[in-house]
């Protein structure tokens, strides 16, 4: 067998699908968990700056925040672990797992492997969409703070209505409703919105809505595709042997 033909037999069984949805998945992954967990620490030294004085007041927020970000370790070590797993599986079924484990043990093999993973990444598409809409509170929050920080530029002329504009971090459920002073006003909150740690809490929490989104993607793509070759898979007299949205089918 020749260089060409060797690499092309080596290419036939690569599954594209399956590797496109992995490397999918480990981008969004890492720009959820690393934006998502600087994005928190910089959250909490927002509020403790301008929005509570007493650390009573915010001792239980960094307490979730710390408590989230472990939960971000967790999800990048098991997303990390799992994709591999999916791409190991594409590339196994789309081998020869014939020459080594014979006809009828390779179809079952296939098929209680690709089962498994199909049930296993549609409840991870389900948990992640939650994920997802969760990770859309914090912009919201920030792009109000931003929308409010545009009106009082455009006030400027009248101070009192400028005072009468506040972002009050209460309301949120960030602080408890006794903190002190729990909203920011007027100028003193245009002054927040033009510091370096806004916008730069802004952009990375932006960052981690869009990764969130993109792993989601990546999850349903991969669980499109082999939900769809499973259903393809003859039950006699074929073996269709499948990774994602490659589908090799061999005569018995």
């Amino acid at each position: 067998m020749g260089c060409y033909d060797c690499c092309m037999r080596c290419l036939g069984g690569v599954p594209y699908c399956s590797l496109v949805a992995t490397l999918l998945c480990f981008s969004g992954i890492a720009l959820f968990c690393g934006c998502g967990h600087q994005a928190l620490t910089e959250t909490e030294r927002l509020i403790e700056t301008y929005f509570a004085r007493n650390l009573q007041d915010y001792i239980t927020l960094a307490y979730i925040i710390q408590y989230f970000q472990y939960v971000i370790y967790g999800l990048a070590s098991f997303f990390f672990l799992y994709c591999i797993v999916l791409l190991a599986e594409g590339f196994y079924t789309t081998s020869a797992a014939k020459q080594t484990f014979g006809e009828f043990r390779s179809t079952m093999c296939g098929r209680c492997l690709s089962s498994s993973f199909i049930v296993m990444t549609y409840v991870l598409a389900v948990l992640w969409l939650l994920v997802f809409a969760f990770s859309a509170l914090p912009v919201y929050f920030f792009y109000n703070m931003d929308a409010t920080c545009h009106t009082i530029d455009v006030l400027t002329e009248t101070p009192a209505s400028i005072n009468q504009l506040c972002v009050d971090a209460r309301q949120y459920g960030l602080l408890p409703w006794n903190a002190v002073p729990g909203k920011a006003c007027g100028m003193t909150l245009s002054t927040v919105c033009k510091t370096r740690e806004y916008r730069m809490t802004y952009d990375l929490y932006i960052a981690a809505f869009a990764g969130a989104g993109i792993t989601l993607l990546a999850l349903v793509s991969d669980y499109a595709s082999a939900g769809a070759n499973l259903a393809a898979l003859p039950q006699w007299g074929t073996i269709a042997l499948h990774g994602s949205c490659d589908l090799v089918t061999l005569k018995v």
